[in-house]
């Protein structure tokens, strides 16, 4: 299935509100059961010596219904971006737009006599239809030679590309993509600072033939690769060798086979999407006669033409129901622009700790190595998970905060996100939202739940060290059908749940 622009989003989203309550008649067990139910599912012996925390509190009350590990620090994954979006919709507001700018030196006849600038704030929206649009409003304020330099400004951010902590292994996939504050999404996803290869069977012997979204000078491809008899085993690999612009295909792909795509993260977002920009006004008849350079936009610039992003409000669907992961990162520095006037992590972090404890949330708990979750070096406890989810139900923007999280069992990707192969056909379907949580070694899955009678029910659940070769996502599942008023479910019993270490997205494979 594939994604859907953002503006058709909220329509999606409608589809959800007739079916949030469970079926009047559905087999349940009561609350007062609930701790040797739930203690009944922990028992799962892929938790023996685990580390294990779990919170089920009454929304309304805020009254702790099972706790187990409640204060333990634990790794939390993706839920980490629970923190980030709440801190991002207080401090940047709902209608937070990022915002791209082209501006030039002096001007006349059709002639920029000095720089062209492409500024940027940390955009991951744009598209190369963005870039191309960009070009052809330079077009048409009549600019047909840049005399200077096209120079990329990403300014607005600091230059530090990769997160504390993030694995080195990791650099290559779009999940851990260079952030900047000027990028390029290749695709509806937002993979930001990313680009989609694709590999073509041709004939056996023949090499493979490959092809990058968006097309690009930025990057070399390095081929060598070919086609396999039809029916052999696939051996393909399609790497970005470190610190380098280059896409290495390796192995054989056998004849008869679909395209193959692959995302992997680009070195250096700036100049990536500074040469897709380039070439857009090269198609736009607007010659450069200078080299591409990152520098700063000088402050008597002529705009040129700008290009807004959707609402925050909007954004934060892509960002917590595909997990996204860039989107996060540059929600921290933009944070820590707005307040600090420092587009860092620190800056962001130290923003983000604040503006929690502003919210009413105990803070002490909290490691903050990034704003995704994917750094090891973050630390949280079910407690303080569980107390943001209540604490956040009050605030004016809560509305786009509880749209934004992955609904259980729901087929569509903006919507059901993450969790749209989970629970389906289950009291759950429907009706859990949550933020899902995936690293090696760690799962988790916090959010809203309605109960028996339709009791409102806040839940964290985050387990590490875990002893299984793919996440035990169906623990989290049966505790949450359990709280949707199913039934106490044995392993035997449990529900579907994606073999994944990481939230590559759900649709790609990393």
């Amino acid at each position: 299935m594939r994604s859907v622009p953002l503006a058709a989003a909220a329509a999606a989203m409608a589809a959800v509100t007739a079916v949030a309550t469970p079926a009047a008649g559905a087999v349940a067990a009561g609350l007062h059961d609930l701790q040797d139910d739930i203690d009944a599912i922990l028992a799962d012996p892929r938790l023996a010596g685990a580390g294990v925390g779990v919170v089920v509190r009454d929304a309304r009350t805020g009254r702790t219904l099972y706790a187990r590990g409640a204060d333990t620090p634990l790794m939390p994954a993706s839920n980490q971006k629970l923190q980030t979006l709440a801190a991002a919709l207080d401090v940047l507001g709902p209608r937070y737009r990022f915002r791209t700018t082209v501006a030039s030196g002096p001007r006349s006849g059709g002639r920029v006599h000095g720089d062209l600038y492409l500024k940027g704030t940390g955009d991951p929206t744009l598209r190369p239809r963005d870039y191309r649009r960009l070009a052809g409003a330079v077009a048409a304020a009549g600019i047909r030679r840049v005399e200077g330099r096209l120079v990329a400004d990403d300014t607005h951010f600091d230059d530090r590309r990769l997160g504390d902590g993030w694995e080195a292994d990791d650099e290559q996939y779009a999940y851990a993509a260079q952030v900047s504050a000027l990028t390029l999404s290749p695709d509806r996803d937002l993979h930001a600072g990313a680009v989609r290869v694709d590999v073509a069977a041709t004939r056996p012997g023949a090499p493979v033939r490959v092809a990058l979204r968006p097309k690009t000078r930025y990057l070399t491809v390095d081929n060598r690769a070919r086609t396999g008899g039809p029916g052999t085993r696939s051996t393909l690999s399609v790497t970005r060798p470190r610190g380098t612009a280059v896409i290495r295909v390796t192995g054989r792909y056998p004849a008869g086979r679909p395209v193959l795509r692959r995302l992997r993260s680009v070195h250096e977002p700036t100049l990536y999407a500074a040469a897709v920009f380039r070439a857009a006004l090269r198609a736009h008849g607007v010659r450069v006669d200078g080299a591409t350079v990152r520098g700063r936009t000088p402050a008597d610039a002529r705009r040129v033409a700008v290009r807004r992003s959707v609402p925050l409000a909007m954004l934060a669907v892509p960002y917590m129901k595909l997990s996204n992961n860039t989107i996060a990162e540059i929600l921290v520095k933009a944070m820590g622009r707005e307040r600090k006037g420092v587009g860092s992590w620190p800056a962001g972090l130290s923003v983000t700790r604040r503006r929690l404890g502003r919210l009413g949330v105990d803070t002490s708990p909290l490691t903050l190595a990034d704003g995704s979750g994917l750094s090891r070096a973050n630390r949280t406890t079910a407690r303080q998970l569980s107390e943001l989810l209540l604490r956040v139900r009050g605030e004016p923007w809560f509305p786009a905060f509880a749209r934004s999280l992955p609904v259980a069992g729901h087929p569509h990707p903006w919507v059901g996100g993450t969790l749209a192969s989970r629970m389906r056909h289950s009291p759950a379907a429907g009706n859990v939202r949550a933020k899902t949580g995936t690293l090696t070694g760690v799962t988790a899955l916090s959010g809203y739940v309605r109960g028996r009678g339709g009791r409102r029910l806040v839940f964290s659940i985050v387990l590490n060290g875990y002893r299984a070769r793919y996440a035990p996502k169906d623990i989290e599942d049966r505790i949450a059908i359990r709280l949707a008023g199913g039934p106490l479910l044995t392993r035997a019993a449990r529900t579907a749940a994606p073999r994944a270490d990481r939230e590559c997205s759900w649709t790609a494979a990393c």
